[in-house]
């Protein structure tokens, strides 16, 4: 078994206050992907950070306590990739990927709209460059797992409120119209809906009102594989007993083994 998890952490230093790490070394991951780290490498100075077991790697953003990715992994890479070549969004730390042979596994962010025009503009940026480099990641020999905060709910059974939300960020008919390129013509699989295709399923909350307590979520965290993977995806689980952000940590076991 191959075990991932993804979170956007919201403040990885925040997240750890709340008791991130004491219950990641619970969850015996293969792989841990982190999101919106919020911090350079070098203020991160507590042990928590390097996590006993994994082998460590931050990709910061430049401006300071912005965006910024995460991945510890059990197994060395061969070889790790830190960015995808658009230096627009590589300054903002996006994009982390670790090659562990048969497998690569990606920490995702992608940027968020919801703060106006000029970000919604710089998120359509995003994804019409992603597209190409995509197809790119599909012509390599390795099966890969993209982890992270996509920003967008695919369905209307993604999102509790899809009826209000469409004009709004995250749930735009463009940004969906991109989801579905992606899990059909391009061929990538949506592993969460493998395994579970109930309603309600949300990885974010708004913090406000009563969004948590009432379940009026998004499911905007996904871990997207390659086509080799569909058949090998066991289980999932998105973890609500705790909570270390906005986010709630997704859980993905995969039927396959490293090294093997």
């Amino acid at each position: 078994m191959f075990r991932v998890i993804s979170l956007n952490a919201n403040g990885i230093r925040a997240a750890a206050r709340k008791g991130f790490f004491e219950w990641m070394a619970r969850q015996d991951a293969d792989v841990v992907c982190i999101q919106e780290t919020k911090a350079q490498e070098h203020q991160l100075t507590d042990d928590c950070f390097r996590p006993a077991g994994y082998h460590c790697y931050y990709e910061d953003a430049v401006k300071k306590g912005y965006s910024g990715t995460a991945i510890y992994t059990r197994h060395e890479p061969r070889k790790v990739v830190r960015g995808w070549g658009v230096s627009e969004f590589d300054d903002e730390g996006r994009y982390l990927e670790v090659q562990l042979g048969r497998i690569s596994v990606v920490s995702l962010y992608l940027p968020s709209g919801s703060s106006g025009d000029v970000r919604q503009e710089a998120k359509y940026r995003f994804l019409d460059g992603f597209t190409p480099y995509l197809q790119k990641l599909r012509r390599r020999r390795s099966e890969y797992i993209l982890c992270g905060d996509w920003n967008i709910a695919h369905k209307k059974i993604d999102i509790r409120n899809w009826r209000s939300n469409q004009k709004n960020s995250g749930f735009l008919p463009e940004e969906r119209a991109w989801m579905d390129d992606l899990f059909g013509p391009q061929r990538y699989v949506d592993a969460f809906r493998v395994v579970n295709e109930e309603p309600d399923q949300y990885t974010w909350w708004s913090n406000r009102g009563r969004a948590w307590d009432n379940n009026v979520g998004w499911r905007l965290d996904y871990q997207v594989v390659t086509p080799g993977l569909k058949d090998k995806v066991i289980r999932t689980d998105i973890y609500k007993d705790e909570r270390f952000s906005d986010h709630a940590p997704l859980t993905m076991d995969y039927d396959f083994v490293h090294g093997s």
